[in-house]
Protein backbone atom coordinates (compact mmCIF):
# COMPACT_ATOMS: atom_id res chain seq x y z
CA UNK A 1 0.00 0.00 0.00
CA UNK A 2 1.19 3.66 -0.89
CA UNK A 3 2.67 5.89 1.87
CA UNK A 4 2.32 8.99 1.95
CA UNK A 5 3.93 11.99 3.80
CA UNK A 6 1.35 14.35 5.13
CA UNK A 7 -2.38 13.00 5.04
CA UNK A 8 -5.54 15.16 5.68
CA UNK A 9 -8.28 13.60 7.83
CA UNK A 10 -11.80 14.84 7.45
CA UNK A 11 -14.29 13.83 10.23
CA UNK A 12 -17.57 13.50 9.09
CA UNK A 13 -19.87 11.22 10.66
CA UNK A 14 -17.41 9.60 12.86
CA UNK A 15 -16.74 11.52 15.70
CA UNK A 16 -14.45 9.77 18.07
CA UNK A 17 -10.54 8.97 18.18
CA UNK A 18 -11.28 5.25 18.98
CA UNK A 19 -11.79 2.73 16.74
CA UNK A 20 -12.08 5.03 13.98
CA UNK A 21 -11.26 3.19 10.19
CA UNK A 22 -10.66 6.26 8.67
CA UNK A 23 -8.46 8.09 11.26
CA UNK A 24 -6.51 4.55 11.65
CA UNK A 25 -5.59 3.61 8.59
CA UNK A 26 -4.50 7.54 7.86
CA UNK A 27 -2.10 6.93 10.94
CA UNK A 28 -0.88 3.62 9.23
CA UNK A 29 -0.03 4.92 6.22
CA UNK A 30 1.60 8.19 6.39
CA UNK A 31 4.15 9.53 8.10
CA UNK A 32 1.81 12.71 10.13
CA UNK A 33 -2.04 13.76 9.77
CA UNK A 34 -3.66 16.21 10.31
CA UNK A 35 -7.71 16.68 11.31
CA UNK A 36 -10.10 19.08 9.69
CA UNK A 37 -13.87 19.45 10.11
CA UNK A 38 -16.54 21.38 8.33
CA UNK A 39 -19.89 22.86 8.90
CA UNK A 40 -21.12 22.37 5.77
CA UNK A 41 -23.38 25.09 4.65
CA UNK A 42 -25.02 23.32 2.07
CA UNK A 43 -26.68 21.19 4.95
CA UNK A 44 -26.65 24.48 7.47
CA UNK A 45 -28.28 26.82 5.33
CA UNK A 46 -30.96 24.90 4.55
CA UNK A 47 -31.87 24.36 7.78
CA UNK A 48 -35.23 26.28 9.13
CA UNK A 49 -34.31 26.63 12.57
CA UNK A 50 -31.79 28.27 14.48
CA UNK A 51 -32.14 26.73 17.16
CA UNK A 52 -31.08 23.31 16.03
CA UNK A 53 -29.82 20.65 18.24
CA UNK A 54 -28.05 18.51 16.08
CA UNK A 55 -25.92 21.51 15.40
CA UNK A 56 -25.02 22.09 19.02
CA UNK A 57 -24.62 18.30 19.51
CA UNK A 58 -21.86 18.48 16.53
CA UNK A 59 -20.33 21.42 17.87
CA UNK A 60 -20.09 19.82 21.39
CA UNK A 61 -18.73 16.73 19.96
CA UNK A 62 -15.84 18.03 17.55
CA UNK A 63 -14.56 20.49 20.56
CA UNK A 64 -13.81 17.47 22.47
CA UNK A 65 -12.17 15.82 20.11
CA UNK A 66 -10.28 19.12 20.08
CA UNK A 67 -9.37 18.60 23.45
CA UNK A 68 -8.39 15.14 23.23
CA UNK A 69 -5.82 16.24 20.40
CA UNK A 70 -4.00 19.05 22.26
CA UNK A 71 -2.89 15.97 24.67
CA UNK A 72 -0.91 15.31 21.12
CA UNK A 73 0.19 18.02 20.43
CA UNK A 74 -2.23 18.14 18.18
CA UNK A 75 -5.26 20.26 16.71
CA UNK A 76 -8.61 19.92 14.97
CA UNK A 77 -9.24 22.66 11.95
CA UNK A 78 -12.71 23.79 11.79
CA UNK A 79 -14.18 25.68 8.59
CA UNK A 80 -16.97 26.45 7.92
CA UNK A 81 -17.92 26.48 3.89
CA UNK A 82 -18.47 24.20 1.64
CA UNK A 83 -16.76 20.58 1.09
CA UNK A 84 -15.89 20.96 -2.62
CA UNK A 85 -13.88 24.17 -2.64
CA UNK A 86 -12.86 24.05 1.26
CA UNK A 87 -11.36 20.39 1.31
CA UNK A 88 -9.26 20.34 -1.95
CA UNK A 89 -8.08 24.24 -1.09
CA UNK A 90 -7.11 23.40 2.49
CA UNK A 91 -4.92 19.97 1.37
CA UNK A 92 -3.11 22.17 -1.18
CA UNK A 93 -2.30 24.57 1.40
CA UNK A 94 -1.19 21.93 3.72
CA UNK A 95 1.06 20.14 0.83
CA UNK A 96 -1.34 16.96 1.19
CA UNK A 97 -0.30 14.41 -0.07
CA UNK A 98 -3.68 12.65 0.36
CA UNK A 99 -7.11 13.18 1.99
CA UNK A 100 -8.69 10.59 3.96
CA UNK A 101 -12.88 9.59 5.02
CA UNK A 102 -15.02 7.59 5.79
CA UNK A 103 -17.41 6.56 3.55
CA UNK A 104 -21.17 8.14 3.29
CA UNK A 105 -24.19 6.66 1.93
CA UNK A 106 -26.92 9.85 1.31
CA UNK A 107 -27.00 10.26 -2.49
CA UNK A 108 -25.87 13.98 -1.51
CA UNK A 109 -23.26 12.70 0.37
CA UNK A 110 -22.03 10.80 -2.66
CA UNK A 111 -22.10 13.40 -5.32
CA UNK A 112 -20.56 15.79 -2.42
CA UNK A 113 -17.66 12.85 -2.18
CA UNK A 114 -17.23 12.58 -6.14
CA UNK A 115 -17.18 16.79 -6.46
CA UNK A 116 -14.18 16.36 -3.54
CA UNK A 117 -12.97 13.63 -5.27
CA UNK A 118 -12.62 15.41 -8.49
CA UNK A 119 -11.07 18.52 -6.95
CA UNK A 120 -8.15 16.74 -5.09
CA UNK A 121 -7.46 14.58 -8.01
CA UNK A 122 -7.29 17.78 -10.36
CA UNK A 123 -4.17 19.02 -7.94
CA UNK A 124 -2.65 15.37 -7.67
CA UNK A 125 -3.83 14.55 -4.14
CA UNK A 126 -5.36 11.03 -3.40
CA UNK A 127 -8.95 10.52 -2.01
CA UNK A 128 -9.31 7.26 -0.11
CA UNK A 129 -12.84 6.50 1.74
CA UNK A 130 -13.00 3.44 4.37
CA UNK A 131 -15.96 1.41 5.86
CA UNK A 132 -16.96 2.76 9.15
CA UNK A 133 -20.77 3.47 9.44
CA UNK A 134 -21.35 -0.18 9.37
CA UNK A 135 -20.67 -3.74 9.67
CA UNK A 136 -21.52 -4.55 5.95
CA UNK A 137 -22.10 -2.37 3.29
CA UNK A 138 -23.03 -1.75 -0.11
CA UNK A 139 -22.69 -5.39 -1.83
CA UNK A 140 -21.56 -7.15 1.02
CA UNK A 141 -24.55 -9.19 2.07
CA UNK A 142 -26.55 -10.30 -1.24
CA UNK A 143 -29.10 -13.38 -2.28
CA UNK A 144 -27.39 -16.23 -3.68
CA UNK A 145 -28.21 -14.99 -7.09
CA UNK A 146 -25.82 -11.98 -5.70
CA UNK A 147 -28.83 -9.24 -5.91
CA UNK A 148 -29.72 -6.93 -2.64
CA UNK A 149 -32.37 -8.40 -0.29
CA UNK A 150 -35.49 -6.57 -0.03
CA UNK A 151 -36.84 -8.77 2.63
CA UNK A 152 -35.58 -8.26 6.08
CA UNK A 153 -35.56 -11.60 7.67
CA UNK A 154 -33.52 -13.29 5.09
CA UNK A 155 -30.93 -10.24 4.93
CA UNK A 156 -30.40 -11.06 8.75
CA UNK A 157 -29.93 -14.11 8.46
CA UNK A 158 -27.40 -13.67 5.59
CA UNK A 159 -25.68 -11.02 7.80
CA UNK A 160 -25.27 -13.30 10.47
CA UNK A 161 -24.12 -16.29 8.42
CA UNK A 162 -21.03 -13.34 7.28
CA UNK A 163 -20.47 -12.18 10.79
CA UNK A 164 -17.19 -13.37 11.98
CA UNK A 165 -14.95 -11.55 14.89
CA UNK A 166 -12.65 -9.88 12.18
CA UNK A 167 -15.67 -8.25 11.23
CA UNK A 168 -16.14 -6.76 15.01
CA UNK A 169 -13.02 -5.71 15.36
CA UNK A 170 -11.83 -2.32 16.34
CA UNK A 171 -9.31 -0.30 14.51
CA UNK A 172 -6.86 0.68 17.30
CA UNK A 173 -6.97 4.26 16.18
CA UNK A 174 -5.92 6.14 18.99
CA UNK A 175 -2.95 3.90 19.65
CA UNK A 176 -1.36 5.59 16.88
CA UNK A 177 -2.06 9.05 17.54
CA UNK A 178 2.09 9.86 17.72
CA UNK A 179 1.74 10.39 13.85
CA UNK A 180 -0.56 13.51 14.36
CA UNK A 181 1.03 16.58 13.14
CA UNK A 182 1.43 19.22 15.96
CA UNK A 183 -0.28 22.23 15.27
CA UNK A 184 -1.22 24.81 17.77
CA UNK A 185 -4.46 24.74 19.58
CA UNK A 186 -7.24 26.15 17.36
CA UNK A 187 -10.75 28.14 18.06
CA UNK A 188 -13.72 25.43 17.65
CA UNK A 189 -16.62 27.88 16.35
CA UNK A 190 -19.07 29.48 18.59
CA UNK A 191 -22.51 28.45 17.46
CA UNK A 192 -23.45 32.05 16.91
CA UNK A 193 -20.42 32.57 14.66
CA UNK A 194 -22.39 29.87 12.41
CA UNK A 195 -25.80 31.24 11.95
CA UNK A 196 -27.15 29.24 15.22
CA UNK A 197 -28.34 29.66 18.74
CA UNK A 198 -27.36 27.45 22.01
CA UNK A 199 -30.34 24.94 22.33
CA UNK A 200 -31.88 23.15 25.43
CA UNK A 201 -29.40 19.74 24.44
CA UNK A 202 -27.79 20.20 27.94
CA UNK A 203 -30.77 20.77 30.60
CA UNK A 204 -32.29 17.60 28.53
CA UNK A 205 -29.26 15.91 29.61
CA UNK A 206 -27.71 15.34 26.06
CA UNK A 207 -23.89 15.11 26.63
CA UNK A 208 -22.25 14.87 23.27
CA UNK A 209 -19.21 13.53 22.16
CA UNK A 210 -17.33 9.91 23.10
CA UNK A 211 -17.39 10.60 26.54
CA UNK A 212 -21.22 11.09 26.51
CA UNK A 213 -21.99 7.92 24.45
CA UNK A 214 -19.59 6.08 26.68
CA UNK A 215 -21.75 6.81 29.56
CA UNK A 216 -24.96 5.68 27.62
CA UNK A 217 -23.39 2.79 26.63
CA UNK A 218 -22.07 1.02 29.76
CA UNK A 219 -25.33 2.25 31.79
CA UNK A 220 -26.95 0.47 28.62
CA UNK A 221 -24.96 -2.79 29.15
CA UNK A 222 -26.66 -2.78 32.84
CA UNK A 223 -29.17 -3.17 30.88
CA UNK A 224 -28.84 -4.73 28.40
CA UNK A 225 -30.53 -8.59 29.15
CA UNK A 226 -34.10 -7.04 29.32
CA UNK A 227 -33.96 -5.34 26.40
CA UNK A 228 -36.42 -7.69 24.51
CA UNK A 229 -38.97 -7.12 27.96
CA UNK A 230 -38.47 -3.37 28.31
CA UNK A 231 -37.87 -2.24 24.33
CA UNK A 232 -41.76 -1.33 23.66
CA UNK A 233 -42.86 0.84 26.56
CA UNK A 234 -42.31 4.45 26.83
CA UNK A 235 -42.63 5.10 30.60
CA UNK A 236 -39.52 2.74 31.19
CA UNK A 237 -36.18 3.04 30.42
CA UNK A 238 -35.73 0.52 28.28
CA UNK A 239 -33.87 1.79 25.31
CA UNK A 240 -30.44 2.29 24.84
CA UNK A 241 -30.53 6.52 23.76
CA UNK A 242 -27.17 5.34 21.42
CA UNK A 243 -28.92 6.22 18.80
CA UNK A 244 -28.03 10.23 18.23
CA UNK A 245 -24.51 9.29 19.02
CA UNK A 246 -24.72 6.35 16.29
CA UNK A 247 -25.17 8.76 13.67
CA UNK A 248 -23.25 11.18 14.79
CA UNK A 249 -20.19 8.40 15.16
CA UNK A 250 -19.12 9.52 18.86
CA UNK A 251 -18.95 6.06 19.43
CA UNK A 252 -18.38 2.69 16.87
CA UNK A 253 -21.18 0.56 15.41
CA UNK A 254 -18.49 -2.56 16.15
CA UNK A 255 -18.24 -1.74 19.92
CA UNK A 256 -22.02 -2.14 19.83
CA UNK A 257 -22.38 -5.15 17.63
CA UNK A 258 -19.22 -6.70 19.13
CA UNK A 259 -21.05 -5.81 22.77
CA UNK A 260 -24.31 -7.53 21.76
CA UNK A 261 -22.96 -10.61 20.15
CA UNK A 262 -20.52 -11.45 22.66
CA UNK A 263 -23.39 -11.31 25.36
CA UNK A 264 -26.03 -13.54 23.66
CA UNK A 265 -29.13 -14.18 25.20
CA UNK A 266 -32.56 -12.59 24.03
CA UNK A 267 -32.43 -9.46 25.19
CA UNK A 268 -28.85 -8.79 23.47
CA UNK A 269 -29.75 -10.35 20.33
CA UNK A 270 -33.25 -8.19 20.14
CA UNK A 271 -30.99 -5.00 20.36
CA UNK A 272 -28.11 -6.81 17.73
CA UNK A 273 -31.61 -7.03 15.16
CA UNK A 274 -31.82 -3.38 15.62
CA UNK A 275 -28.40 -2.62 14.40
CA UNK A 276 -29.11 -5.05 11.31
CA UNK A 277 -31.70 -3.28 10.50
CA UNK A 278 -29.80 0.24 10.39
CA UNK A 279 -27.28 -2.14 8.21
CA UNK A 280 -30.31 -2.80 6.01
CA UNK A 281 -31.62 0.60 5.48
CA UNK A 282 -28.31 1.55 4.50
CA UNK A 283 -28.06 -1.36 1.79
CA UNK A 284 -31.37 -0.35 0.71
CA UNK A 285 -30.58 3.57 0.39
CA UNK A 286 -27.21 2.81 -1.51
CA UNK A 287 -28.79 0.32 -3.96
CA UNK A 288 -32.21 2.27 -4.84
CA UNK A 289 -31.45 5.58 -3.98
CA UNK A 290 -34.70 6.55 -5.75
CA UNK A 291 -36.33 6.08 -2.50
CA UNK A 292 -35.53 9.53 -0.97
CA UNK A 293 -38.63 10.72 -3.03
CA UNK A 294 -40.92 7.52 -4.04
CA UNK A 295 -42.10 4.37 -2.57
CA UNK A 296 -39.78 1.57 -2.46
CA UNK A 297 -42.88 -0.72 -4.28
CA UNK A 298 -44.23 1.30 -7.64
CA UNK A 299 -47.78 0.48 -7.07
CA UNK A 300 -47.73 2.90 -4.40
CA UNK A 301 -46.65 6.08 -6.12
CA UNK A 302 -50.49 6.08 -6.84
CA UNK A 303 -51.64 6.38 -3.44
CA UNK A 304 -53.98 9.23 -3.14
CA UNK A 305 -53.43 11.26 -0.20
CA UNK A 306 -55.06 14.50 1.17
CA UNK A 307 -53.24 17.56 0.83
CA UNK A 308 -54.58 18.72 3.76
CA UNK A 309 -52.46 21.32 6.14
CA UNK A 310 -55.11 21.54 8.95
CA UNK A 311 -55.03 18.12 9.30
CA UNK A 312 -51.22 18.15 8.68
CA UNK A 313 -50.59 20.32 11.25
CA UNK A 314 -52.91 18.88 13.95
CA UNK A 315 -50.43 16.21 14.18
CA UNK A 316 -47.25 18.04 14.02
CA UNK A 317 -48.96 20.48 17.27
CA UNK A 318 -50.17 17.47 19.31
CA UNK A 319 -53.71 18.18 18.54
CA UNK A 320 -55.09 15.01 17.06
CA UNK A 321 -57.19 14.14 20.30
CA UNK A 322 -55.44 10.54 20.88
CA UNK A 323 -53.58 11.27 23.46
CA UNK A 324 -50.82 8.58 23.10
CA UNK A 325 -50.11 10.00 19.51
CA UNK A 326 -50.22 13.78 21.30
CA UNK A 327 -47.85 12.52 23.79
CA UNK A 328 -45.26 11.52 21.40
CA UNK A 329 -45.33 14.53 18.94
CA UNK A 330 -44.71 16.34 22.21
CA UNK A 331 -41.95 14.41 23.22
CA UNK A 332 -40.49 14.95 19.77
CA UNK A 333 -40.89 18.26 19.98
CA UNK A 334 -39.60 19.11 23.18
CA UNK A 335 -36.61 17.30 23.26
CA UNK A 336 -35.71 15.99 19.56
CA UNK A 337 -36.26 12.49 20.41
CA UNK A 338 -39.03 9.82 20.30
CA UNK A 339 -39.38 6.49 21.38
CA UNK A 340 -39.43 3.72 18.63
CA UNK A 341 -42.79 2.15 18.84
CA UNK A 342 -43.86 5.48 19.04
CA UNK A 343 -42.36 6.64 16.07
CA UNK A 344 -44.19 3.80 14.01
CA UNK A 345 -47.66 4.60 15.85
CA UNK A 346 -47.86 8.08 15.03
CA UNK A 347 -46.29 7.89 11.25
CA UNK A 348 -49.45 5.06 10.97
CA UNK A 349 -51.55 7.64 12.54
CA UNK A 350 -50.40 10.27 9.98
CA UNK A 351 -50.52 7.90 7.64
CA UNK A 352 -53.35 5.54 7.48
CA UNK A 353 -55.92 7.32 9.89
CA UNK A 354 -54.99 11.11 8.43
CA UNK A 355 -54.45 10.09 5.22
CA UNK A 356 -50.99 12.39 4.81
CA UNK A 357 -48.64 11.58 2.63
CA UNK A 358 -45.50 9.67 4.44
CA UNK A 359 -43.10 11.96 2.92
CA UNK A 360 -44.75 15.16 4.70
CA UNK A 361 -44.20 13.37 7.80
CA UNK A 362 -40.58 12.09 7.18
CA UNK A 363 -39.32 15.72 6.46
CA UNK A 364 -40.65 16.69 9.57
CA UNK A 365 -39.34 14.37 11.65
CA UNK A 366 -36.07 14.39 10.03
CA UNK A 367 -35.91 18.76 11.16
CA UNK A 368 -37.05 17.52 14.70
CA UNK A 369 -34.97 14.39 15.59
CA UNK A 370 -31.70 14.14 16.93
CA UNK A 371 -30.99 10.96 15.62
CA UNK A 372 -31.87 11.90 11.84
CA UNK A 373 -30.64 9.55 9.96
CA UNK A 374 -32.11 9.68 6.14
CA UNK A 375 -31.52 6.02 5.35
CA UNK A 376 -33.15 4.79 9.11
CA UNK A 377 -36.25 7.70 8.97
CA UNK A 378 -37.17 6.58 5.28
CA UNK A 379 -37.05 3.00 5.76
CA UNK A 380 -39.23 3.47 9.07
CA UNK A 381 -41.78 5.85 7.59
CA UNK A 382 -42.13 3.46 4.36
CA UNK A 383 -42.57 0.90 6.76
CA UNK A 384 -45.32 2.24 8.31
CA UNK A 385 -47.07 3.78 5.41
CA UNK A 386 -46.80 0.16 3.77
CA UNK A 387 -44.59 1.49 0.99
CA UNK A 388 -41.19 0.09 1.24
CA UNK A 389 -39.28 -3.03 1.16
CA UNK A 390 -40.34 -5.85 4.02
CA UNK A 391 -43.34 -2.87 4.97
CA UNK A 392 -45.89 -3.52 7.51
CA UNK A 393 -48.80 -5.20 5.41
CA UNK A 394 -50.93 -1.97 3.91
CA UNK A 395 -54.37 -4.01 6.16
CA UNK A 396 -52.79 -4.05 9.21
CA UNK A 397 -52.85 -0.56 10.80
CA UNK A 398 -52.28 0.42 14.65
CA UNK A 399 -54.91 1.44 16.57
CA UNK A 400 -54.12 4.29 18.51
CA UNK A 401 -55.87 3.31 21.85
CA UNK A 402 -55.10 -0.08 21.43
CA UNK A 403 -51.05 0.86 21.59
CA UNK A 404 -51.66 3.20 24.20
CA UNK A 405 -53.57 0.42 26.35
CA UNK A 406 -51.07 -2.15 25.72
CA UNK A 407 -47.94 0.04 25.97
CA UNK A 408 -48.80 2.51 28.35
CA UNK A 409 -51.13 0.98 30.40
CA UNK A 410 -51.23 2.83 33.37
CA UNK A 411 -50.77 6.46 31.36
CA UNK A 412 -46.98 7.23 32.91
CA UNK A 413 -46.05 8.15 29.18
CA UNK A 414 -49.07 10.49 28.57
CA UNK A 415 -49.41 12.37 31.99
CA UNK A 416 -45.42 12.86 32.26
CA UNK A 417 -46.06 15.32 28.50
CA UNK A 418 -50.14 16.02 28.41
CA UNK A 419 -50.30 17.49 31.85
CA UNK A 420 -53.63 18.25 31.15
CA UNK A 421 -55.22 15.13 30.77
CA UNK A 422 -53.73 14.09 34.39
CA UNK A 423 -56.66 13.93 36.01
CA UNK A 424 -57.78 11.59 33.46
CA UNK A 425 -58.26 7.87 35.33
CA UNK A 426 -56.61 5.00 33.73
CA UNK A 427 -59.80 3.72 32.01
CA UNK A 428 -60.10 7.18 30.23
CA UNK A 429 -56.75 8.12 29.80
CA UNK A 430 -56.56 6.42 26.83
CA UNK A 431 -59.26 7.67 25.04
CA UNK A 432 -60.52 10.97 27.22
CA UNK A 433 -63.74 11.36 24.89
CA UNK A 434 -65.59 8.23 26.07
CA UNK A 435 -66.25 10.07 29.46
CA UNK A 436 -69.27 11.67 30.35
CA UNK A 437 -70.12 14.88 30.98
CA UNK A 438 -70.20 14.37 34.61
CA UNK A 439 -66.93 12.60 34.59
CA UNK A 440 -65.63 15.50 32.45
CA UNK A 441 -66.55 17.72 34.95
CA UNK A 442 -65.28 16.13 37.45
CA UNK A 443 -61.73 15.66 36.44
CA UNK A 444 -61.96 19.01 34.77
CA UNK A 445 -60.95 18.18 31.58
CA UNK A 446 -63.90 19.25 29.29
CA UNK A 447 -63.18 17.43 25.76
CA UNK A 448 -63.05 20.38 22.84
CA UNK A 449 -62.41 23.02 25.62
CA UNK A 450 -58.95 21.75 27.56
CA UNK A 451 -58.34 18.73 25.13
CA UNK A 452 -59.51 18.36 21.91
CA UNK A 453 -61.80 15.90 20.48
CA UNK A 454 -60.15 13.04 17.60
CA UNK A 455 -59.72 14.86 14.65
CA UNK A 456 -60.83 11.47 13.10
CA UNK A 457 -62.83 8.22 13.71
CA UNK A 458 -60.14 4.99 13.90
CA UNK A 459 -62.34 2.69 12.38
CA UNK A 460 -63.90 4.85 9.65
CA UNK A 461 -59.98 6.30 8.92
CA UNK A 462 -58.95 2.64 8.89
CA UNK A 463 -61.67 1.05 6.19
CA UNK A 464 -61.08 4.10 3.87
CA UNK A 465 -57.02 3.48 4.09
CA UNK A 466 -57.87 0.14 2.96
CA UNK A 467 -59.66 1.09 0.16
CA UNK A 468 -57.34 3.47 -1.27
CA UNK A 469 -54.19 0.83 -0.42
CA UNK A 470 -56.19 -1.75 -2.26
CA UNK A 471 -57.20 0.54 -5.28
CA UNK A 472 -53.47 1.47 -5.82
CA UNK A 473 -52.01 -1.68 -5.17
CA UNK A 474 -54.37 -3.21 -7.84
CA UNK A 475 -53.37 -0.74 -10.72
CA UNK A 476 -50.55 -2.51 -11.97
CA UNK A 477 -52.20 -5.99 -12.16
Amino acid sequence: MREFAHTLFWFRRDLRLADNAGLYHALERSQRVSCIFIFDRAILDALPDKRHRRVEFIRESIAEIERLLRRHGASLTVLHGRPAEDIPAFAKRQKADAVFANRDYEPDAVRRDRAVGAALAGLGIEFATFKDQVIFEQDEVLTQNGKPFSVFTPYKNAWLRRLSVENLQGHPSDKRLERLAPMPASEIPSLESIGFESTNLKSLGIVAGPAGASKLFHDFLERIEHYHETRNFPAVKGPSYLSVHLRFGTISIRTLARAAWERGGYGAQTWLNELIWRDFYFMILHHHPRVVSEAFRPEFNNLEFLQDEARFNAWCEARTGYPLVDAAMRQLNNTGYMHNRLRMVTASFLVKDLHIDWRWGERYFARQLNDFDLAANNGGWQWAASTGCDAQPYFRIFNPVTQSENFDPDGKFIRKYMPELTPCSNKFIHAPWLMGAAEQQRTGVIIGRDYPAPIVDHAQARRVTIERYATAAGRLR
